[in-house]
């Protein structure tokens, strides 16, 4: 009996499966929708009465069911890079430049329109769905799992078989006529609208009841996969792989063999866009090769290998009713314009940024100026344009001030900088506080339990004037603050406890030397080990460390310059906080590789790139991104570019094949 009843399930589950696919992914009715629903009734009232065959990816999941309070933080195994992002032709151009000049020849590419949605990371092990992550930072995001279960265009079991672990990555969307149509049933009952499908699709994502969520006309799109030995060479070999395995994939893909196919196909959804039932704000331009993607590699924040092209934003008129000086934790100066709200893109605008003096003189702002605000893919819209002929003969020009409007310090402006600065960091509030959220931070020492308004509580009430106050502050102190129950009180003390545990890289960007981001503290935690031999550094021994330039060397060692900065260091040394790289972090094979530069050039068939770097810091060497006359080894896979011409003429660079290398390691340990 229980065999046949297990058998029943399974079927149900998968004709449910097979079903779903072929109405949300194929458009393809097989039966009708109550033909359906008996069905999933059925295989309810069987998973009812027979809790032991549960399964976590059964059909009738996707109507919601859990309630999740809390999302955990997840690390994500693959970063997901943000793209940069480019307005016109020209600036494509100067990319395509980029590109060939780093291959050494032209490469294809593939077109996909830019979905405006909220990026998802799903990951599936034997064939199922295990784990939904949000995008976050890019490093950590949020699980969601259950609510992602729940939309029908994901595909809880694969249609292929795939035993290995893989990651795709999507955009979660709102459909125009869902939301539409949400609005609708929002206006009967006299609720307030949500505001546009982007938003209401991130905030989707984050209800706790996942009933909620499957109520939601929620759609996902696939556009990348990521894992070890996929199948998949190329970006149109992975949206047609993904498509069989049961992925929706946009059909609206391009493979293009220079850029004139490039624009021709920008030209086309420039209009086209518009009849389309969900937005795009406009198109993304890879290049198609994995091999050449590998090659061209990445910035701190952005594949190398690919760009968005934006069409023109939206621009909506209103007037500047004033203008606000923000100080931030470095001591910028940022002027931001108060706006006569305005409806745009979906959202209503108060704000918008006018960045420093130079650009509020190049638009010679007035206050009650009309002026054109556009969202160019910016969180806060910017102001582009101001229409003189409507501006009144007695306007105030807008002027930027002398002094700091938070601590009254004479503001000071660099020739080669931009920005007005405010130098008073040891008692300028806004900067004080903004230090400490720094350091609290997600991407540097990660304490949850300390947020904004806490700090600004914490400041207010003298109890921290900077981050290594922190590490002595007592529940005591902490439950007399307005609003601090106890619990929190003490979830704040074992926070900052955990926090011992975050590792020096992370320690070095939450201290936040100025020009010093998570990729530069990264490498510079790898190449000094220890707070102490960076502060010791010369400014040659800190240009030689990758991505180093003279001027992020000059702010190190002017940090190190500075007496309270090394009194800090001095008291979170005192409380135990990582200021060094423990044993088991830089733990290497051997040493044979030491004082040695190693790049990798073309297709490698013996090793990943990735795994090829392991090997060679696990021997002692270091990695570097460019040949010159600081580079030892430039070991070379298939189809080698301008980088193995650049190292010949150099004349100075040993040039090794993958076996070669594989060859050196091996030979020096015997």
């Amino acid at each position: 009996m229980s065999s046949e009843i297990k058998q029943k399930i399974t079927h149900l589950r998968d004709t449910l499966n097979h079903l779903n696919h072929q109405y949300y992914i194929n458009d393809i009715s097989e039966v009708s929708d109550y033909e359906f629903d008996l069905m999933l009734k059925e295989l309810q009232e069987l998973e009812k009465n027979y809790p032991e065959f549960y399964d976590e990816n059964s059909p009738t999941l996707r109507v919601g069911g859990g309630i999740t309070k809390n999302f955990n933080s997840v690390n994500h195994e693959y970063r997901m890079y943000s793209l940069d992002n480019s307005y016109s032709k020209e600036e494509l151009l100067d990319w395509e430049k980029r590109i060939e000049k780093a291959l050494g020849i032209k490469p294809s590419y593939t077109c996909e329109l830019k979905f405006d949605g909220a990026s998802i990371s799903l990951k599936y092990e034997n064939g199922k769905l295990r784990q939904a992550v949000t995008r976050g930072d890019g490093f950590i995001g949020d699980e969601i799992t259950n609510n992602i279960r729940t939309i029908k265009t994901v595909p809880l079991l694969l249609q292929k078989d795939f035993s290995d672990i893989f990651y795709v990555r999507g955009e979660i969307m709102l459909p125009l006529s869902g939301f539409n149509k949400m609005n609708e049933e929002r206006k009967e009952n006299e609720q307030e609208l949500y505001a546009n499908p982007r938003n209401t699709a991130s905030g989707s994502l984050k209800l706790q009841d996942s009933n909620e969520v499957a109520r939601r006309p929620l759609m996902c799109f696939i556009y990348s996969m990521v894992g070890k030995n996929l199948p998949i060479h190329s970006q149109i070999e992975m949206l047609k792989y993904t498509s069989e395995l049961g992925f929706n994939v946009p059909k609206n893909y391009q493979l293009c063999e220079d850029l004139d196919d490039v624009f021709k196909f920008i030209e086309t959804w420039e209009t086209k866009r518009f009849e389309l039932d969900y937005e795009i704000d406009g198109i993304v331009i890879k290049v198609n090769d994995f091999q050449q993607q590998e090659e061209l590699g990445y910035t701190s924040k952005s594949p190398r290998w690919a760009i968005a092209y934006k069409y023109q934003a939206e621009q909506a008129e209103t007037i500047l009713e004033s203008v606000s000086f923000q100080v931030g934790r470095t001591g910028t100066v940022t002027p931001v314009a108060n706006l006569t709200p305005v409806q745009l893109a979906g959202t209503t605008v108060k704000r918008a940024s006018i960045h420093n003096e130079d650009f509020i003189n190049k638009m010679d702002l007035y206050l009650e100026d009309s002026v054109f605000v556009e969202k160019g893919g910016e969180i806060i819209p910017k102001i582009v344009g101001v229409d003189i002929n409507k501006r009144k003969p007695n306007a105030e020009k807008v002027v930027f001030p002398e002094n700091c409007p938070e601590c009254g310090s004479k503001l000071i402006k660099k020739e080669s900088e931009a920005n007005h600065f405010c130098l008073n960091e040891k008692e300028c509030t806004p900067q004080i506080i903004g230090k400490i959220e720094h350091f609290v931070s997600r991407k540097a020492l990660n304490i949850e339990s300390i947020g904004s308004e806490t700090i600004a509580l914490l400041v207010k009430n003298n109890l921290v004037h900077d981050f290594s106050d922190l590490y002595y502050l007592k529940k005591e102190d902490l439950i007399r603050l307005e609003r601090m129950a106890e619990k929190s009180a003490q979830n704040i003390i074992d926070s900052l406890e955990k926090s011992k545990e975050i590792p020096f890289e992370k320690v070095l960007y939450g201290l936040g030397i100025r020009h010093v981001g998570e990729t530069v503290a990264k490498k510079l935690a790898k190449e000094f080990k220890t707070i102490d031999n960076l502060k010791s550094a010369s400014l040659e021994e800190l240009i030689s460390v990758e991505d180093v330039g003279e001027k992020i060397a000059e702010s190190i060692i002017s940090y190190f310059e500075d007496e309270d900065n090394l009194r800090i260091i001095s008291r979170l040394k005192d409380n135990n906080i990582q200021l060094e790289i423990i044993e088991s972090e830089s733990e290497i094979d051997s040493d044979i590789l030491a004082n040695k530069t190693f790049l990798f050039t073309g297709k490698l068939t013996q090793f990943t790139r990735q795994e090829a770097g392991e090997m060679v810091e696990k021997n002692g060497g270091k990695n570097i991104s460019a040949v010159s006359k600081n580079l030892d080894y430039l070991i070379v896979g298939e189809k080698a570019g301008s980088k193995l011409q650049k190292a010949q003429k150099l004349g100075t660079v040993t040039i090794l094949t993958e076996t070669e290398f594989l060859e050196l390691i091996n030979a020096e340990r015997k």
